[in-house]
């Protein structure tokens, strides 16, 4: 028998039970559908949080005390000024450098109330992470110097303390003491899991002033290029390390945090399209008992073509045909399915998608895979059919 010819008789096949064939498509179109969404949803995921990543600057090395590994105690910081001073030495400009030290505060402006991230952080923040200003300027080297009580505003912030008024030149109040707005932040939204328009920046000396500390938590250096972060990482440990003997310290580049987080949104993908193949089998099951439910129904029909000197071979092809045809036709719908899913669960909510084109092809290839493996019972079975007993059957 020609292929062309058993294309026609399959769809023929399938045409002639127009219900059960699509009911028995149901379970690829589910499983092919989930599988592209779900796949679509992570790679969305692992591509926005990577932007994020990217999105604080260029050339990152973040230092912070303590060992960045799993069940590691958390660790007092030790780390001061006159540490900066050391690493500024290394890197050879403090543009470079960047500190923080951080605090849940509430803050008011007159009769309005917000909780805030108050940021302890030299006048380089700007030059080092990516932080664009709305209105008003950043601090100055003279308001760290100096601890001046002056503070630059989250969008958020802005927005819950003053509404639509113009907050520079407004008072707010931190911790009970009074800093005067210098500026805004454009609106950045989430980042890691953080809300970075819920911050303010003050001074570093003003912050340590206002905790009653000398501490920073951790520090910030943009190296010039990537070639030399390896290098400046290792002088950077070497220095801090033979000033606290006692305190191990950490860095990480955004290579490394990419990295992290790409291998565990990964295995979270992989699992998620492996929880959404399971529909996969469980719709290979129901054309595998299709089929044969066909084999039986058509006995007599296999016989006549036997009789006529069809080989088993042609008649296993054909049922193979059918099978592949009801898997492959409902991993296509499935395929559009899923990803009209996922293109409305980008655009509708705050969770991101992305659909790609291997997850597509993946689909597919899997559904005709699913057609072949559990099409090949029903078609040997109707292969080996004895055409004189098959012509008896009633």
């Amino acid at each position: 028998m020609r292929l062309a010819e058993a294309w026609r008789v399959a769809l023929e096949a399938l045409r002639a039970n127009r219900l059960r064939s699509l009911l028995t498509m149901l379970g690829v179109v589910i499983g092919v559908a989930a599988v592209v969404a779900l796949v679509g949803i992570g790679t969305g995921t692992k591509q926005q949080i990577e932007q994020q990543v990217e999105g604080l600057g260029s050339n990152l090395l973040i230092v912070v005390p303590g060992r960045l590994e799993a069940g590691a105690a958390p660790t007092s910081s030790p780390l001061t000024l006159d540490d900066v001073e050391a690493v500024t030495r290394i890197v050879g400009d403090r543009g470079r450098v960047a500190v923080t030290i951080s605090s849940g505060e509430t803050v008011r402006a007159g009769r309005n109330t917000g909780f805030a991230s108050m940021q302890g952080v030299l006048e380089t923040t700007p030059d080092v992470f990516v932080r664009k200003l709305d209105r008003g300027t950043y601090l100055t080297r003279t308001d760290v110097s100096t601890g001046r009580r002056v503070a630059v505003l989250g969008a958020g912030t802005a927005k819950s303390l003053f509404g639509e008024r113009d907050p520079i030149g407004r008072q707010i109040t931190i911790g009970g003491v009074r800093f005067r707005v210098i500026g805004t932040f454009e609106p950045l939204g989430q980042s890691l899991g953080v809300d970075r328009d819920g911050e303010v920046h003050v001074p570093v000396t003003a912050a340590q002033r206002l905790l009653g500390t000398e501490r920073i938590d951790g520090l910030a250096i943009r190296a010039p290029d990537r070639d030399r972060i390896d290098e400046l990482s290792a002088n950077i440990l070497n220095v801090l390390t033979k000033e606290h003997p006692d305190t191990d310290f950490s860095a990480v580049t955004q290579e490394q945090i990419l990295g992290v987080l790409g291998d565990i949104l990964g295995v979270l993908t992989g699992v998620l399209a492996a929880i959404a193949g399971i529909s996969l089998l469980v719709g290979g099951v129901g054309v595998s008992n299709i089929m044969l439910v066909s084999v039986r129904e058509r006995t007599k029909e296999i016989g006549l073509r036997k009789a006529v000197g069809a080989r088993p071979r042609d008649i296993g092809t054909q049922f193979l045909l059918e099978a592949v045809l009801l898997t492959t036709t409902g991993g296509i719908l499935g395929m559009l399915l899923g990803g009209s899913a996922a293109i409305l669960v980008d655009r509708l909510s705050p969770v991101p998608a992305a659909l790609t084109w291997w997850s597509m092809a993946l689909a597919f290839g899997v559904s005709a895979v699913v057609g072949i493996v559990f099409g090949v019972v029903p078609a040997q079975r109707a292969g080996r059919l004895d055409p004189v007993v098959a012509l008896r059957t009633e």
